[in-house]
């Protein structure tokens, strides 16, 4: 019920259609319930009476009728058009919610969460609870309707034969209940099956190349056949429980055609009931028979509706970790003093320390480079200043204000960011480029790619800016994609830099082209460099050597060399042979 609560809210914005579209089940059930009513009447009225009246009648009757199956029909247009489009418009707003929900959660999210089920999520079940969202009301409706009318009528013809009928309904009712408890569990698993499969589809064909690379085809061809098959079997066991419902429900509604031919006839046979009261009672048999194979069918479309929405509900109502403060002030006039103040920090689900107590600080406009083996720590760092995470102890400072007590969006517009595994959205150079300020004049944008040394490269596309990059930049090598997405931040003109492995995908020329432009776009503003090269971070104004879970060395190049230390170790190994 609670679950049930939740979905009938999605239905406000759409209450006119909702009603109205129920208005026109009504007239539909009502107009099947009236014409056994009209035959019958007919029968033992007016097809009774001479010649003459039967014919003068016909005419006014068959007016009737027609009125009544054109208004019926309209309905029908009704129902099938706005309902299915109300169904449309809710599945749309969960989806664009859903999206929206997704947007909002932290890297801790999408570090313990596959995609391939999270798409799952936004295309596959919300389809289905499209599909229950319109059908479920209007069908349940119905069927009540035609339920409740025709077993009123079938009272009315003869009650004692309708005693016999309630009894195999509450025993259908019984097995139905029963069995749909079992068909719940069934499709719950449906769910998380075809989000293996579609894990294991987005996983190989987003890492393609790697899988032709090393000739995994058919490692890779086995681990989808196993989440295909596992598919397969939950299949299997849903099939087995909805075969077993529809039979038995199939079994029930035979049970009602005998048991009318059979107390029926025995009822004529003692002279209480008529014969032709027992066709009549054939006819609203069929309608009574009709809405329950409906229902029977709805409990599938019910199943496959509340399973999906039960795995939306799950997602929407995941509390982001990463919010604003409900007094979050903008980062406004930022001169870009840095300070991390005793920082310690551990994944949600591990108590392991990545880093324990680090305090250092950067004065606005200065380079603090960060270097040390990989896993030491140094990403985090970088990690915490826009809050991707947030620190387990101490504070992280932004002139004077803990990034925790300023609103996301300012803090991470200020921070531009240019990472080690560059992403490329599937568009144009120019759209790529623009990311970093989607509001940029072409002006601007030709600009930023100068700077990052691509401009040249760009205009010997056969589009120019206007050429596709491919599925994540695949048409590209990786050098071109570090300076594409290098140009975005020259674009964005931030305050503050991180630079992580900003130039290891290039050459030793383009790195030492992008190192001059780099350095011009780190003037005056506050910049950490990660880097592993440490020809790219010898004229940083502090170096920060990062091991085990903090701060091992700090200093210059010259005093770091001068210390022969864990640096002047890494020196010599780069460039002494």
């Amino acid at each position: 019920m609670e679950i049930l609560k939740k979905f009938v809210r999605y239905y406000k914005p759409y209450k006119a259609v909702f009603f109205l579209d129920l208005l026109c089940a009504t007239v539909i059930s009502v107009v099947d319930l009236l014409y056994p009513q009209f035959l019958r009447g007919a029968t033992k009225g007016l097809f009774t009476r001479d010649t003459g009246e039967i014919l003068r009648m016909l005419l006014p009757m068959a007016a009737g009728l027609l009125v009544m199956y054109l208004v019926q029909s309209l309905c029908k247009y009704y129902v099938s058009y706005q309902g299915h489009m109300m169904g449309a418009n809710m599945e749309r707003d969960m989806r664009q919610q859903l999206f929206d929900h997704y947007e909002t959660l932290s890297f801790t999210y999408y570090d313990q969460n596959n995609s391939g089920q999270m798409m799952s999520k936004l295309v596959s079940d919300l389809f289905d609870i499209s599909e229950f969202a319109h059908h479920g009301p209007e069908n349940l409706f119905i069927s009540v309707i035609k339920i409740v009318g025709s077993f009123v009528f079938l009272v009315r013809i003869n009650w004692e034969l309708a005693i016999p009928l309630m009894a195999l309904v509450v025993c259908m009712t019984l097995f139905s209940v029963s069995q749909n408890r079992r068909m719940e569990r069934t499709f719950m698993d449906n769910r998380a099956r075809i989000g293996d499969v579609n894990a294991s589809l987005q996983d190989t064909l987003a890492g393609i190349r790697v899988v032709q690379s090393f000739a995994n085809e058919d490692v890779e061809r086995e681990k989808f056949k196993k989440s295909n098959h596992n598919f397969l079997m939950s299949k299997d066991a849903n099939y087995h429980c909805m075969g077993t419902f529809t039979g038995g429900n199939l079994f029930f509604q035979g049970m009602m055609y005998l048991v009318t031919l059979v107390f029926g006839g025995y009822l004529i046979a003692i002279g209480r009931m008529d014969v032709t009261d027992l066709a009549m009672y054939a006819l609203y048999i069929g309608i009574f028979i009709s809405p329950i194979q409906i229902l029977v069918e709805l409990m599938e479309m019910v199943q496959k509706g509340l399973s999906g929405f039960r795995r939306f509900i799950d997602v929407v109502e995941t509390e982001p970790d990463i919010v604003d403060a409900p007094d979050a002030r903008p980062l406004q006039n930022v001169r870009g003093t840095v300070s991390y103040e005793n920082v310690s920090f551990h994944y949600a689900d591990d108590d392991t320390e990545v880093l324990s107590q680090v305090s250092f600080q950067i004065p606005a406009g200065r380079s603090v480079a960060l270097v040390g083996p990989s896993g030491s720590g140094k990403t985090t760092i970088c990690n915490l200043l826009p809050r991707f995470y947030d620190v387990s102890d101490g504070a992280v400072i932004i002139d004077g204000q803990d990034v925790r007590e300023l609103t996301l969006q300012s803090l991470r517009k200020n921070i531009g960011i240019v990472q080690q595994d560059v992403y490329l959205f599937c568009g144009t150079v120019k759209e790529n480029i623009a990311y970093g300020k989607p509001d940029a004049t072409m002006e601007e944008i030709v600009e930023a790619a100068k700077k990052a040394n691509i401009h040249d490269f760009i205009m010997g596309l056969p589009n120019g800016y206007d050429s596709y990059v491919g599925e994540r930049g695949t048409r590209l090598s990786g050098g071109q994609k570090q300076r594409i997405s290098i140009a975005r931040v020259f674009l964005k003109n931030p305050p503050i830099l991180i630079l992580d492995e900003a130039t290891s995908a290039l050459d030793n020329e383009s790195e030492r082209k992008i190192q001059k432009s780099l350095d011009s776009l780190a003037h005056d503003r506050t910049t950490i460099t990660i880097a592993h090269r440490l020809s790219t971070i010898r004229n940083a104004d502090e170096i920060l050597v990062v091991s085990g879970n903090g701060i091992a060395e700090r200093g210059s190049h010259e005093e770091l060399i001068k210390l022969g230390g864990i640096y002047a170790s890494y020196y010599k190994m780069q460039f002494e042979k």
